[in-house]
């Protein structure tokens, strides 16, 4: 059982949808149990949406879209920076709710609350900014871009870290002028209880955001099969990517999928390989290694490997693994049972297929939770389950090089391609992995520092399309070509030739 004592104040013991502005319990009446990842001990009950609720939610939404989409730019920017506002007005609370619900350390969920707001921020400014195009054809012709809202979006979102993912999509959605039906991962609904008051607090129109809370194979399904909701944006696993993939087909949806990523931490001889360490180590063990940028697989330079992998080991040994509300915690508790089942069977599975250098198990001063010493495995084969496979925990995969030819072959032997991260001191050679690697973003010399502005996004099995400033605008939008005569047009006169025969 967990402490009473890390129980943060204003736990609701009931989470509803919101719909239309108002909270509202299932149709049917349905709910489902919600866990905290310390003690796996129920303390709420949330809604269990079902397609009627879903319906309601973006009926609603289809309600509240003309007076928001019509809304100048200006001032639906007014609106997200109150959102912000609104956010940061409840950053340690929000952080308390987050660590609770996700086994976060609360260092590390305090900065998700502060990026939540950022992203309210930034996509204000992006819509203030953004013009459109305009294309001269001499003197004859000019032809403009006009970006229109989608209509009703519809937000699917993930477990770690939760509530920063959810702005990350609710705050463009927005910018354009959609309006949306969010369904929160149903493992983690905690925190997104609070975004009715949010949404209440900063004054937005009721219907323009609605929530519907449940089971992804229904909620979400229903959400996915919904005739009336045209864009559908999804972080989450590949499997359920590509099954949101087959059923959008009926309607042919536009969709933005962040799936799951293998991500290679390419490391040569001569980097600075403290710094590479930092970085292997906090880009895998931060966010309890639930993290889909996570460098999973490091990839080292042969008259290094030895060393680093040692090295590696060692501070792998030392992360402090304890409670969430912690301060001193820096790998907390795994989300829910059924994902530490997983995980753990991953941890059997290396011990079979490579060498066990750190972790590997539970820590012993935790006997109950879902907690795991942070796991290095060495000399891991390429056709490996561990080295192809995302476990999506605190494990990570090391492997020799000899060349940089085997380095990219290595870092590119998996199905999957979201990030990768170049550690060198040779940077000509950095550009030339950077360019050689299947991934839709690399760092080099730098572990995962986002810049807003940039595309987000993976290739192969790791998703479709891009989102991040102008790019997640524009997913929210559909363009449209207005083409304009400047001179009397020249059209060739069909039908003026004579008699027809």
């Amino acid at each position: 059982m967990s402490d009473t004592s890390t129980r943060p104040e204003g736990l609701p013991k009931t989470i509803p949808h919101w719909i239309g502005g108002r909270p509202a319990p299932s149709l049917d009446g349905a709910v489902f149990e919600v866990s905290e990842p310390v003690g796996n001990t129920p303390y709420a009950t949330a809604s269990r949406g079902s397609a009627a609720d879903v319906d309601a939610a973006v009926q609603a939404a289809k309600a509240a879209f003309p007076a928001w989409s019509a809304l100048g730019d200006r001032a639906r920017a007014t609106a997200l920076n109150r959102i912000a506002d609104a956010v940061e007005a409840r950053h340690e609370r929000l952080s308390a709710f987050e660590t609770f619900d996700t086994g976060l350390p609360v260092t590390q969920s305090r900065g998700q609350a502060r990026r939540a707001a950022e992203n309210f921020r930034y996509f204000a400014d992006v819509l203030v900014a953004l013009g459109g195009e305009a294309f001269r054809q001499g003197s004859s012709q000019i032809s403009y871009t006009v970006r229109r809202p989608a209509g009703v979006a519809g937000l699917i979102t993930p477990w770690n870290t939760p509530f920063m993912l959810e702005s990350w999509k609710l705050a463009p959605a927005l910018a354009a002028g959609c309006t949306l039906v969010l369904k929160p991962a149903e493992w983690t609904p905690l925190s997104a209880s609070l975004w009715p008051e949010i949404f209440a607090e900063a004054g937005l129109p009721d219907g323009t955001v609605n929530i519907v809370h449940g089971i992804g194979e229904e909620a979400g399904q229903a959400l996915v099969d919904h005739p009336e909701v045209p864009r559908i944006s999804f972080t989450g696993s590949t499997a359920t990517g590509r099954h949101i993939v087959r059923s959008s087909a009926e309607h042919l949806k536009t969709l933005s999928m962040e799936l799951g990523g293998k991500s290679p931490a390419v490391v040569f001889a001569d980097a600075d390989l403290d710094a590479a360490l930092d970085s292997v180590v906090f880009g895998v063990f931060s966010l309890n290694g639930e993290r889909c940028t996570a460098g999973s697989r490091v990839l080292v330079e042969r008259p290094v490997y030895e060393e680093f992998t040692a090295r590696l080991a060692e501070r792998a040994s030392r992360v402090r693994v304890g409670p969430p509300q912690d301060p001193a915690t820096e790998v907390g508790a795994l989300v829910h049972p059924e994902h530490y089942a997983r995980v753990q069977g991953y941890l059997e599975l290396g011990r079979k297929e490579a060498r066990l250098l750190a972790g590997g198990g539970r820590p012993e001063h935790l006997p109950e939770g879902n907690y795991l010493q942070p796991t290095v495995f060495a000399d891991v084969p390429r056709d490996a389950r561990i080295f192809q496979e995302e476990i999506f925990g605190p494990v990570v995969c090391a492997a020799p090089f000899d060349t940089e030819e085997e380095a990219v072959e290595l870092a590119n032997a998996t199905p999957y391609g979201l990030a990768a991260y170049v550690w060198t001191s040779d940077l000509a050679r950095g550009h030339r992995i950077a360019h050689a690697v299947e991934s839709g973003m690399l760092w080099i010399n730098s572990h995962n520092v986002r810049d807003l502005r940039t595309p987000f996004g993976g290739v192969k099995a790791s998703g479709l399309g891009r989102e991040g400033g102008a790019h997640s605008i524009d997913f929210y939008s559909e363009t449209k070509i207005v083409h304009v005569a400047l001179e009397p047009p020249h059209t060739p006169r069909f039908g003026e030739g004579g008699e027809s025969k």
